[in-house]
């Protein structure tokens, strides 16, 4: 165990310090190799009969859609992870609490949608915080898991806020394309063992595309976990 995490923190420190000197696509690689790493390095005892991939969703809730993604998700037993901005809470909070019920990963995605890494360390904490806060009024629970927008995390913040940020290595488009094929082409090309599918669930195409993705995976022997099962030791 002792091994593992640190593995799992040398990692991430390599993440987080790419963020200051790489390009995306550097930091989208360490993060996948973060992943194969921890991957070899599960325990003697622990299932690993079938390749796990992690479908996440940003921007929710949605009054319009998400309850329609999660009856979907339901319905094929599927748990995915959900990165919550503070501002579409208010109206929205049965659908919240939903999804906790339902065993699904709740993270923050700040309150207005900001890069992190463009604002003091100050205000960047509210954002956080105020999130955090207003998850834990609806569910009892405090997120634990960040999903900074743009992929922008600002180098050090996890001190302060202590969350740890969640990235991704398959980015679908589908906020972009709306377009459920082409969402599809993305998502069963490059996913593999291990893959953080990102997409939005405030997108009629979006929902359709994704369930469409659980379908098709599932058909080929994928088992969907939570991001938290990929990235903590």
């Amino acid at each position: 165990m002792k091994k593992r995490l640190g593995i799992v923190l040398a990692a991430a420190a390599l993440i987080l310090a790419l963020f200051e000197t790489a390009g995306e696509k550097r930091i989208k690689e360490a993060a996948a190799g973060m992943r194969k790493i921890l991957s070899t390095e599960k325990t003697a005892g622990e299932e690993k009969d079938a390749p796990v991939v992690a479908l996440t969703f940003d921007d929710g809730p949605s009054a319009r859609y998400t309850s329609r993604l999660l009856d979907g998700l339901k319905k094929r037993d599927v748990k995915a992870s959900f990165f919550l901005l503070g501002k579409n809470l208010e109206g929205n909070e049965e659908v919240v609490r939903r999804m906790h019920r339902e065993g699904h990963l709740i993270g923050n995605h700040t309150y207005n949608h900001v890069q992190l890494s463009s604002l003091s360390e100050t205000k960047a904490r509210e954002e956080i915080l105020k999130t955090n806060n207003a998850i834990y009024e609806i569910t009892g629970a405090y997120p634990q898991y960040m999903r900074p927008p743009f992929g922008a995390w600002k180098k050090n913040l996890e001190l302060c806020v202590e969350m740890l940020p969640v990235f991704w290595n398959i980015d679908t488009m589908d906020w972009k394309t709306q377009d459920v094929p082409a969402i599809l082409k993305i998502a069963l090309t490059q996913a593999e063992d291990g893959s953080i599918i990102l997409m939005h669930d405030e997108y009629e195409t979006s929902v359709e595309a994704a369930l469409a993705i659980v379908d098709r995976l599932q058909e080929k022997g994928y088992r969907f976990v939570t991001v938290d099962y990929l990235i903590t030791p």
